[in-house]
C-alpha cells in the first residue's frame, strides 16, 4: 500500500486543530493509499501541545507523527522538519487552519496516480468549487505574485500561493529548502520547475478562507518577502 504524507505546520491553533484533524481522518483517499499525519508544532504559546497530544491519546488508529520545535522558527521551518520525516510515496502540505478540505486530497493525487503528473498544485482560482469571498487586494497580490514567479519559472500556474502542492516525496527531499517562514512558497516553486523532466499540474480547489479576526497570519510583510524570494531563486537561481 502506498501512503500519503500530511505535513501539518501549527502555531496556536489550539482551539481548533482537533477540527481540522477530524477532517483529515475522515477524508476518503482513493484505494490503497494510506495517510500519514506529521504535525510540527512551531512552538506555541497557547495549548496547541496539549491538545494534540490528547488528541493523539484519543485517535490511536491514526498514524500520527507528532515534532515540536523549542522556539519559533516560521512556517517554512516546520515544513522542513515535517519534510524530512514524509516516509510516503506522495506528500501534501496542509495548514492548521479550517481554510483548505482534506475531502480534496483525492483530486490532487488522481493525476499522479494517472501517471501524468509528479507535482499537483491545488489552485483556488480555477474550477467551479465554493470560494469564500473576503479579500480584494489579497486576490491582486497573489495574482501578482503568481505572475511574477511563472516569468521567472516559465510555468503557466494560476495561484503559485496556495498551500495545497502535492509532491512525489523523494523529489521534494531532494530540493535545498532554505526560507524559515512564508517565502516557502515561491522558493520550492521555484526550486520544483527546475527538476529535470517534473511534470507539474493544477487542479482546481475549494477555499474557506479566514478573516484576521478568525486567526489569519500573514501579512503584507509576507506580500513583499515573497517577491524578494522570487527573484531570489527565480532569477538568481539560489
Amino acid at each position: 500500500m502506498k501512503k500519503l504524507s500530511i505535513i501539518i505546520p501549527v502555531f496556536n491553533e489550539g482551539n481548533t486543530i482537533h477540527l481540522i484533524l477530524d477532517k483529515i481522518k475522515k477524508a476518503t483517499l482513493p484505494i490503497a493509499i494510506s495517510k500519514e499525519i506529521i504535525i510540527v508544532n512551531d512552538c506555541s504559546t497557547d495549548n496547541t501541545s496539549e491538545a494534540i497530544n490528547n488528541y493523539i491519546a484519543q485517535n490511536t488508529e491514526l498514524e500520527i507523527i507528532y515534532l515540536e520545535h523549542n522556539k519559533n522558527k516560521g512556517k517554512g521551518a516546520a515544513l522542513h522538519t515535517g519534510i524530512l520525516k514524509a516516509t510516503g510515496e506522495f506528500t501534501i502540505i496542509q495548514d492548521a487552519d479550517l481554510e483548505y478540505d482534506p475531502n480534496e486530497y483525492q483530486l490532487l493525487l488522481q493525476p499522479v496516480l494517472d501517471g501524468f503528473a509528479d507535482v499537483v498544485f491545488g489552485s483556488r482560482f480555477m474550477g467551479g468549487n465554493a470560494h469564500r469571498v473576503l479579500f480584494f487586494w489579497h486576490t491582486i497580490g497573489n495574482r501578482f505574485l503568481t505572475f511574477l514567479s511563472n516569468m521567472f519559472s516559465n510555468l503557466n500556474l494560476t495561484d503559485m500561493e496556495t498551500c495545497y502542492k502535492l509532491f512525489n516525496t523523494k523529489m521534494l527531499q531532494s530540493l535545498s529548502l532554505k526560507e524559515r517562514r512564508f517565502g516557502f512558497e515561491p522558493e520550492v516553486t521555484a526550486k520544483i520547475s527546475r527538476v529535470t523532466k517534473v511534470r507539474i499540474y493544477e487542479v482546481g480547489i475549494s477555499y474557506y478562507g479566514r478573516t484576521y479576526e478568525e486567526g489569519k497570519k500573514i501579512s503584507w510583510k509576507d506580500g513583499f518577502r515573497a517577491i524578494y524570494c522570487i527573484f531570489k531563486y527565480g532569477f538568481l537561481k539560489l
